[in-house]
Order: structure tokens, then C-alpha cells, then sequence
């Protein structure tokens, strides 16, 4: 069976005041089993960021001051091969030599997807996805801006703070970002150029079928021209 694997990526801001509203309201991960190379990460290597059944009324100062809140950077860590860093040890190598592994990692994957959308571009995102998979969706998408993220009254300082905690993920959806406009506008291109091909193909038809008829003989045009008036007449 074939599988395609697809994913959608948000602005990483956004996307961690989401998470943070989510966890605030009682969600947690506790399902996950986290598998890496055949086997679930330590306590010591995953530790959690609270006590007790969830975060929930989780400040964002609190949410942020967690080192080790998988939140942070979420998005590249799901794209990339974690194996290829020793899964959850962080002590497998240097934070550096790991975060641009996992960065690289991230992007290859990304790039090697039969599709991917971004938040912030519905309409684009729909347009890419119909021309991939050859499907139409029943109705339009919506850009949403009225997210629970987007009325969060937050400082620059924070979303500054927010950005630097998801440096990977900043770094991802920028080259995420051009390269899902680089497909949007290939695809484009190509349908115009279809277009164009289909009308011409359709011009030279018509001019093939006039060429035709001019080319029939006077009095051919006359017989069947009278011959016509005649069966009116009978």
C-alpha cells in the first residue's frame, strides 16, 4: 500500500499559545509513549513540568520557565529522526551538534513530503492540496484570525521570549514558509501553462475545421444547399 505522509505547520508563536491555552485547560500527553529506537524515554530523560493529573490554570510565565516542556521547539522535533540524536538523551551529544541535526533532519523530512500546509495560508494550502492529490473539496477554507492564540494579550517581550524558546521552529517555518510558496507558485505556472496549451490546441481545431470546409467544391455547397430547399419545399 502506498501512504503519503502530509503535515501542517502553524507559526510558532501562535502555535505555542495554543498548546499553552490547551494545556491551561486541563490537556495533557500522558497517552504518548514518546518511542524512539524501540524504547519509551527515562523519567530522567523526559522529566515532567508539574505534579499531580495536569497543568491546568498554568500560567504562560510558568509554561515558559519550564526547560524541558516539550512544547518548545514541538514542531521540528516531530518532523525530525529523533534517532539520529540519541533520542531523549540530551547527554548523547552537544546541544549545538544536536540542535542542527534535528533542524537538517526537520527539513529533509518536510521537504521529502507529498504535501504540506500552513495555517496561514488556507486558501494556498487548499489550492496545493487539490492539485496534489487531484480532489476538490466540498466547500472553501476560511482563514480563521479570531484563533484563541491571537487573543492573547501579550507583550513584544514575551513573544520575543516565546520565539527565542522556539528558535528551531522559527528557523523551520522560515524555510517551510519559502518553500511552500516555491510549490504554490510552480503549481501555478504549470496549470496557466496547461491552460494556455488547451486553448491552443482548441484554436488550431477550429482553424483546422473552417480550413476543411472552405475547401469544399462550389458546387458541392450548391447541391446540398438546394437540396435542403427542396425537402422544405416537399
Amino acid at each position: 500500500r502506498n501512504f503519503y505522509y502530509i503535515t501542517m505547520l502553524r507559526d510558532p508563536v501562535s502555535r505555542y499559545l495554543s498548546e499553552w491555552k490547551h494545556v491551561q485547560r486541563g490537556a495533557t500527553w500522558k497517552t504518548s509513549l514518546h518511542m524512539c529506537d524501540g524504547r519509551t524515554p527515562t523519567q530522567d530523560e523526559l522529566p515532567t513540568c508539574y505534579m499531580g493529573d495536569d497543568w491546568s490554570g498554568v500560567t504562560l510565565l510558568e509554561f515558559m520557565d519550564c526547560a524541558h516542556n516539550l512544547a518548545n521547539n514541538r514542531q521540528v522535533r516531530m518532523l525530525a529522526d529523533l534517532s539520529l540524536v540519541g533520542c531523549y538523551n540530551i547527554s548523547f551529544m552537544n546541544e549545538s551538534e544536536r540542535n542542527e541535526i534535528l533542524l537538517q533532519s526537520a527539513k529533509n523530512n518536510l521537504k521529502n513530503m507529498a504535501f504540506f500546509g500552513l495555517t496561514e495560508y488556507q486558501r494556498k494550502t487548499q489550492y496545493l492540496f487539490e492539485r496534489t492529490f487531484n480532489l476538490k473539496f466540498i466547500s472553501p477554507f476560511t482563514q480563521l484570525n479570531s484563533t484563541r492564540a491571537a487573543n492573547v494579550d501579550t507583550d513584544e517581550l514575551v513573544r520575543q521570549r516565546i520565539a527565542e524558546l522556539n528558535f528551531l521552529d522559527m528557523q523551520l517555518y522560515e524555510f517551510a514558509k519559502d518553500l511552500f510558496l516555491q510549490r504554490f507558485q510552480f503549481t501555478r505556472q504549470k496549470e496557466h501553462q496547461e491552460e494556455r496549451e488547451k486553448r491552443r490546441k482548441e484554436r488550431r481545431l477550429i482553424r483546422e475545421q473552417k480550413t476543411r470546409h472552405s475547401n469544399v467544391p462550389p458546387e458541392e455547397q450548391i447541391t446540398t444547399e438546394d437540396y435542403t430547399s427542396q425537402v422544405t419545399r416537399w
